[in-house]
């Protein structure tokens, strides 16, 4: 494992990219520093960068959003989100756990999130007991950002209707802002823990990479992917025998201090990305 300063020598190494959002390129209000000019650098070397991301939302509102902050589509290749992924499945059911979902589906997430299954063959359940199966985006606006425990009553209402859950989002937590606020995969843990059942659209799951791995139409050993978190960005690089960076300055930043602790980090967790750099910058 590298330790390294910048983004240069990988970028140097490898064909093509494979680039987490919240973490590495913005913490869901700003650019990190660097990150913009990095992104310019890979697109003047010709190689190209998609950018795979845990939103549970439609890519093109994800692209959207990062106009917003800046980051316009001249600086990447492509977006693929969990989002948008678990709309394809919905629509498609070409897969066994989605050919046994049902038509009529009850919403845990907040109303910005609903482009996820508008202008599919569903219906939206104002109850639990209503509905086929459990979509959960996430928590909503309506409660608690940072309080798992607010979710509670929901989540056995859905596991009393019998509902199957679509995790849209497997993320466990994000920064925003600075702030730590929870995620649709720390909901989806509680459930599986209460019994209920889980079917999971995102990293680290090898699924969601399929479309990204299309896109580059590079062969394995000539891509890279870059994200901050062990446990979606590091081992879904590896669920699909692709090489990975470590980005520390994302959702572990206040955990890690020092090569040694990093590198204990990645061994516990079984994973070996060939670097780590402190931010996506050049």
């Amino acid at each position: 494992m590298q330790h390294l300063d910048g983004f240069a020598p990988l970028a140097a190494r490898y064909s093509g990219f494979i680039l987490d959002l919240w973490g590495v390129i913005h913490d869901g209000v700003t650019p990190y520093p660097g990150a913009v000019d990095c992104l310019r650098h890979i697109k003047a070397l010709g190689k190209p960068a998609i950018l795979l991301s845990n939103a549970p939302r439609r890519a093109r509102v994800a692209a959207e959003a990062m106009r917003g902050m800046g980051i316009g589509e001249d600086l990447y290749t492509g977006i693929v989100t969990s989002g948008e992924v678990t709309h394809t499945l919905l629509r498609d059911r070409d897969t066994p756990d989605f050919a046994r979902l049902g038509k009529r589906l009850y919403h845990l997430g907040p109303e910005r999130d609903r482009n996820v299954f508008h202008g599919l063959d569903v219906t939206l359940a104002t109850m639990p007991q209503q509905a086929d199966f459990l979509l959960n985006t996430g928590p909503d606006d309506a409660r608690s950002p940072t309080d798992p425990g607010e979710y509670e009553a929901e989540l056995r209402a859905c596991l009393a209707a019998g509902l199957p859950m679509v995790c849209a989002n497997p993320d466990l937590e994000v920064i925003r802002g600075g702030k730590r606020l929870i995620c649709g995969g720390l909901l989806a843990q509680r459930y599986e823990q209460l019994g209920g059942q889980v079917i999971w659209v995102g990293k680290p799951g090898p699924v969601v990479y399929q479309p990204v791995l299309a896109m580059l139409g590079l062969p394995l050993g000539q891509v890279l992917a870059v994200g901050d978190a062990l446990r979606t960005d590091i081992a879904g690089a590896a669920s699909v025998g692709i090489a990975s960076c470590w980005v520390l300055g994302g959702i572990h930043a206040a955990e890690l201090h020092g090569p040694g602790e990093v590198e204990a980090a990645a061994a516990a967790a079984g994973l070996a990305p060939v670097a780590v750099v402190p931010a996506f910058r050049w």
